[in-house]
C-alpha cells in the first residue's frame, strides 16, 4: 500500500443523506464527485440519532455507553477515563494532528489529543453568533485550505474537520430555523416532501431554508478538494465524510427510527479504494475508526466494538454485519431508548414513558415541528416497536403485537439484551442520572 495517507475527517451536522449521490433532489457536485472518485456506502448509520454520543462513537468506534458519552459533551457528558480516540492513535502513529472547526465531543478540548487546533468555541454550535460565523463551511473550508497550501506540516497528518451546519438556529422569536439570512433558500414549492412526514406548509418551508446550508456544505468540500488537488495531495489522502445523525426533522433528530439514524458515509483514496462503488451492507459509524487504522496498518484493538470495511472495499474477506445497534439516554431531557436493526426488520425498545415521537427542543420550536407536534407528543409511546421495513420502510406500522411477527419480536428482543449485557449497559440496572448529577448534588445544601 505503500507510505501511510495523510487522514483528513470531514464531518457536519444534522444532514442524514440528504445528498444528490444518495438520491435526493439537491445539488451537491462536490460531495457527488468525491463519491465518484470513491466509495459510497448505502447503508451506513450511527449508533444515536443525537450529535455528541454519535460523533463519540465514531471518534472512539465504541458505543454511547460503552464510552461513557451518553449525552450531550455540553451538559457535562465526557469520555470516560482512558478513552482514545482517533487523534491519540494517530498520533501515537507518528501523525501530526490538527482540528479544524466544530468537534463537540469534550468540554475539554484540551484532552483529545491534537497538536494544533486551528479553531475558536469548536464545541456546541448554538453557543454564540460569533461561534456560527467561525464554524461556518465556509470559513472553516478557508482555513483548511489555507494550511495546505501553505505547506510546512509533517507528513503525514490527521485533520478532522466539522462544519456548523446543517445545524438549526434559534432565531429572536424563539423559533428555530436554518439561519436563513445567511444562505440561499429554495422555493418551498420545488421541493420534494420528506417521506416519513406529512407535506405541509412548514415542513416545506424549512426544508427550503435547509438546502442552503446543505449548498453551503458542499461549497466546503469543494473548496478542501480543490486545495488537495492545487497541493497535489489528493493520491496521498484517504478523505472520508460524514454526519453525525439525522436531519433536525420531527422523526429523524433524536429518534431510532431510520430517518434519524441514517448517515452519509464516503470514503476517497485513489489507488486503494476503487471510484464509483457503492455498497448496500450493513455499516456502523463505529466502523470508521477500525477502517482508518486497517487502512494505515495500525493494530485495530480488540475492544473496540466495530470492524473495518477495508476488506469489503478491496476485494478481501468481509464478514457483513447481521445486525447494528443503536441507542439514546439523555439529550434535552431523558429519553432511555435501545435498537436493533438488521436487513429488514427493526426493534426499539423505550424504557420511559414519554410521548409517542420524541422532539429535540430545537425540532419541537421549528416550523416543521409546530406542524406536527400535538399529534406527536400526545399519545405516549408503546414500550416495544417493531417495524418490518421491507413492508413499511417509513417505519409507520408497529407490527410488534401481530401474532404472524411473534417470532421476530422475541428473536430480536433477545439480541437487544444480550448486546446491552454483553456491553454492560448501564441501563439494566436502572434510570441513568444526567451528566451533571454529581455536581448538582454537591451544590444542594446540606445539614
Amino acid at each position: 500500500m505503500g507510505a501511510r495517507p495523510n487522514v483528513l475527517l470531514i464531518h457536519c451536522h444534522d444532514l442524514g443523506r440528504y445528498l444528490g449521490c444518495y438520491g435526493v433532489d439537491v445539488e451537491t457536485p462536490a460531495i457527488d464527485r468525491l463519491a465518484a472518485d470513491g466509495a459510497l456506502f448505502e447503508n451506513h448509520f450511527v449508533t444515536a440519532p443525537q450529535c455528541t454520543p454519535s460523533r463519540g462513537s465514531l471518534m472512539t468506534g465504541r458505543y454511547p455507553h460503552v464510552n461513557g458519552l451518553m449525552g450531550l459533551a455540553h451538559t457535562h457528558w465526557e469520555l470516560d477515563e482512558g478513552e482514545q480516540i482517533i487523534s491519540h492513535y494517530l498520533g501515537d502513529a507518528g501523525y501530526e494532528t490538527h482540528l479544524f472547526g466544530l468537534q463537540h465531543v469534550s468540554q475539554d478540548t484540551d484532552t483529545l489529543g491534537y497538536d494544533h487546533i486551528h479553531s475558536e468555541g469548536n464545541l456546541y454550535p448554538g453557543v454564540s453568533p460569533s461561534v456560527h460565523q467561525a464554524n461556518r463551511a465556509r470559513n472553516v473550508s478557508a482555513v483548511v485550505a489555507s494550511f495546505l497550501e501553505r505547506g510546512g506540516f509533517d507528513d503525514p497528518f490527521f485533520a478532522s474537520v466539522g462544519f456548523f451546519e446543517c445545524h438549526r438556529v434559534e432565531e429572536k422569536t424563539g423559533r428555530f430555523g436554518f439561519d436563513a439570512d445567511h444562505y440561499d433558500a429554495d422555493d418551498p414549492d420545488d421541493v420534494r416532501p420528506l417521506p416519513y412526514l406529512p407535506d405541509r406548509r412548514g415542513i416545506r418551508q424549512d426544508l427550503a431554508e435547509m438546502r442552503g446550508m446543505v449548498a453551503a456544505i458542499d461549497d466546503g468540500v469543494g473548496t478542501i478538494l480543490t486545495a488537495l488537488e492545487e497541493v497535489e495531495l489528493i493520491d496521498e489522502t484517504l478523505v472520508i465524510f460524514t454526519t453525525e445523525h439525522g436531519l433536525a426533522f420531527p422523526r429523524a433528530k433524536g429518534s431510532c427510527y431510520d430517518a434519524g439514524l441514517e448517515a452519509a458515509l464516503v470514503l476517497s483514496y485513489p489507488g486503494v479504494i476503487d471510484g464509483g462503488e457503492r455498497y448496500g451492507e450493513l455499516l456502523s459509524n463505529v466502523d470508521v475508526l477500525p477502517t482508518i487504522l486497517e487502512l494505515i496498518d495500525l493494530e485495530v484493538p480488540d475492544d473496540l466494538n466495530g470492524r473495518s470495511v477495508l476488506p469489503l472495499v478491496t476485494d478481501g474477506e468481509y464478514e457483513p454485519h447481521e445486525r447494528l445497534f443503536a441507542e439514546m439516554t439523555w439529550h434535552d431531557e431523558y429519553n432511555p431508548v435501545r435498537a436493533v436493526r438488521t436487513e429488514r426488520y427493526k426493534y426499539v425498545r423505550n424504557f420511559w414513558q414519554l410521548p409517542q415521537v420524541y422532539l429535540a427542543r430545537d425540532v419541537f420550536a421549528s416550523e416543521a415541528g409546530r406542524e406536527v407536534r400535538e399529534a406527536y407528543t400526545a399519545p405516549f409511546r408503546p414500550y416495544e416497536e417493531l417495524y418490518d421495513l421491507r413492508a413499511t420502510p417509513q417505519e409507520d406500522e408497529n407490527v410488534a403485537l401481530e401474532p404472524r411477527y411473534q417470532d421476530v419480536r422475541t428473536e430480536l428482543s433477545r439480541r437487544l439484551h444480550e448486546w446491552m449485557v454483553e456491553t454492560d449497559d448501564p441501563l439494566l440496572e436502572g434510570p441513568i442520572a444526567p451528566g451533571n448529577y454529581d455536581d448538582e448534588i454537591d451544590s444542594w445544601p446540606h445539614e
